[in-house]
């Protein structure tokens, strides 16, 4: 004799079985997620950090090959303290 609730109660536990095995494999991809999440974060700053770095070189390389009247403050036209730039005008 097939009592009435049991096809229920195998439908609602095989819904709990595959609920937990789809469960499992989301878990797994968001762990892989965050392990690929954190190596192109790595790679980025590493790649920000060389940008800095070159960008660091280039402005000495041009400070050294600016004449030296130019790079001290010696320079009236080019002296910020008194209130912006002193360079002559037409205007």
């Amino acid at each position: 004799m097939l009592v009435p609730y049991i096809p229920t109660l195998a439908l609602i536990a095989l819904g709990l079985i595959v609920l937990v095995a789809i469960g499992v494999r989301v878990i797994r991809s968001l762990r892989r997620f965050a392990s690929t999440r954190t190596l192109v974060g790595d790679r980025v700053g590493d790649g920000v950090g060389l940008l800095k770095a070159r960008s660091a070189a280039l402005k000495v390389a041009f400070a050294q090959r600016r004449p030296e009247q130019a790079r001290t403050r010696a320079n009236p036209a080019y002296d910020r303290r008194g209130g912006g730039d002193r360079r002559i005008t037409n205007g």
